[in-house]
């Protein structure tokens, strides 16, 4: 099993860790990376697990974090992605290998919301990798923003190309010019088209696995309509089904709100997003954008139709995206020091059954267990829950146990020899630990209403924690108290981006990044009459939630 170069941990270790701290701790320049031999990862057969558990559990199973959520965030998380088997490092410096029990939740992720866009009238296509320069260029705005991520290819074998290629950062710019060829008439519209791919941004200050990439999956949306308001209505509709992914599916509080101009997709005309806070890093990320990108593009393109009336019109557009960032954010909500906790409705198996066969237990004996476990199996598969059994005779009940809790399979059903003559297993939960002996008759019935208990407590305990690193402020003094207690911090504000570069200059510290816009919240407190905007003292327009970001 590939693990991370030695190059690439010690790159990691001086990066990443600034990012995922929140520090403004400026890293050397990275050297040119040589290939490595990759160092194994501990375990063997299914891998590297375990659990944390304590000095005694780590040193009989080999498994486990060598350090704490709450004592180093940047290394616990580093090891948890690849310990829980949901990463390997590559030896491309932020490119990352998707393991399959990270890509099973992906598909999850990508299934549900491919079942959702497709209901509301959306079909999927596929358009190239690479896209030509002057196609690139055509759109100004766009492009300055992302002109410092764009990766280009230069050679063909040893032969300079007449023209470099861009590899796609995002692909307005290569659909666009397709949708003008085929918009003709109102009858052509709405074009509502997706595409599941990856998408190349180079450049970057710290990779972190998930949160931050060179090469990302994603869902982009590029969708085109005959009037504002139908493209309004998608922009908000697509946002609740971002939102409903964080909450219904990773049990992540998201809040919806509208991104400041200076925040806002470039060339949008206006940009609404998810975001989600990590409070043990008091940074907030963005989770996902819905955009509306008006007539801009279309004129650009030429995507232009004729109207019910024969006169010609500019469509209105819409663009939205949501990418693997989500299962670094739900790691980074839920998990712990044992390893994983997944949400039961995102995780690849939802029940692990663990027969405890006593060592000298006669064949016979030993079969009826493992057949036992089987029938119970098969029980729950006929409820539509996903599970493992764990039959391996060459791991102790304790190294199997810290194997699935540290890949976070929600609920352990253990049956050992005294379980079988009392016809009964014991269900443990593994966000809380929490025990409860079930007869076999009733573990089918069971089992889904405690899937169902530990997704919305999941969700209950993270949004606990999320109101609680909510306050508000109206002075600076109150903005900065806020943002040192690691907290997001709501203010009025007068809604200029002039305003907000200050914030963030005069925000940062010697230890911590200056604080942004993370959204202006749909859900807005009243503004009071006479208002100041905190950081300039003009008259506030709105409230901002703020605060330091990933």
């Amino acid at each position: 099993m590939d693990g991370p170069s030695a190059a690439v941990e010690q790159a990691a270790e001086k990066l990443e860790a600034a990012s995922i701290n929140g520090g403004k701790e400026k890293a050397a320049k990275p050297k040119k990376e040589k290939p490595v031999k990759p160092k194994k990862e501990q375990g063997s057969g299914g891998g590297a697990a375990g659990g944390g558990g304590g000095k005694e559990k780590k040193k009989e199973t080999q498994l486990g974090l060598s350090t704490t959520k709450a004592e180093d965030f940047s290394k616990w998380y580093q090891e948890i992605v690849v310990a829980s088997e949901l990463i390997s490092y590559y030896d491309v410096s932020g490119c990352y290998i998707l393991r399959p029990w990270a890509f099973a939740m992906w598909e999850v992720v990508q299934r549900w919301f491919d079942d959702h866009i497709k209901a509301l009238g959306v079909q999927n296509a596929y358009f190239p990798l690479f896209i030509t320069e002057d196609v690139l260029n055509t759109e100004k705005d766009h492009v300055e923003g992302f002109a410092p991520e764009v990766a280009w290819v230069t050679r063909s074998g040893n032969t300079p190309m007449e023209k470099p290629i861009a590899i796609r950062p995002t692909s307005e710019t290569a659909m666009y010019p397709y949708f003008a060829q085929w918009i003709r008439s109102h009858r052509d519209l709405p074009l509502r088209l997706n595409q599941w791919t990856n998408v190349v941004r180079w450049e970057f200050k710290y990779p972190t696995p998930f949160i931050r990439s060179r090469e990302f999956l994603w869902q982009e949306g590029h969708t085109a309509f005959a009037t504002k308001e139908e493209a309004d209505e998608e922009v908000l509709a697509i946002l609740d089904l971002y939102r409903r992914v964080y909450e219904d599916l990773l049990a992540v509080p998201v809040t919806k709100g509208r991104k400041s101009t200076k925040e806002q997709f470039a060339g949008a005309l206006y940009t609404t997003t998810v975001e989600a806070f990590i409070p043990e890093t008091g940074r907030g990320i963005q989770g996902a954008t819905s955009h509306c990108l008006g007539q801009n593009f279309s004129r650009m393109f030429g995507i232009e139709f004729e109207t019910e009336e024969r006169t010609k019109a500019h469509a209105w557009q819409n663009s939205w995206g949501l990418t693997t960032r989500t299962l670094g954010v739900m790691v980074m909500t839920h998990s712990d020091d044992k390893g994983l906790v997944l949400p039961p409705r995102v995780a690849p198996k939802q029940v692990v059954i663990i027969p405890i066969p006593k060592s000298n237990s006669a064949p016979e004996v030993q079969q009826a267990m493992f057949d036992r476990a089987a029938q119970l199996r098969k029980a729950l598969e006929a409820k539509g829950v996903r599970v493992e059994t764990d039959l391996r005779a060459n791991y102790t009940p304790g190294w199997k146990y810290n194997h699935w809790e540290m890949r976070g399979v929600p609920l352990r059903v253990e049956l050992g020899p005294r379980d079988m003559e009392n016809e009964v297993v014991v269900v443990a939960r593994r966000d809380t630990g929490v025990k409860e002996t079930v007869s076999w008759d009733d573990l089918a019935a069971r089992v889904p209403l405690l899937l169902d208990t530990v997704q919305s407590e999941l969700l209950e305990a993270a949004r606990e924690r999320y109101d609680s690193c909510v306050e508000t402020a109206t002075t600076w003094d109150d903005f900065m108290a806020a943002l040192d207690r690691k907290h997001m911090v709501m203010a009025p504000w007068a809604d200029e981006a002039e305003v907000e570069e200050d914030v963030k200059k005069r925000s940062a510290t010697a230890e911590a990044m200056g604080a942004k816009t993370l959204c202006l919240p749909f859900a807005q407190p009243p503004l009071p009459a006479g208002a100041k905007c905190f950081a300039s003292g003009k008259p506030a327009k709105n409230w901002a939630l703020w605060g330091r970001s990933y």
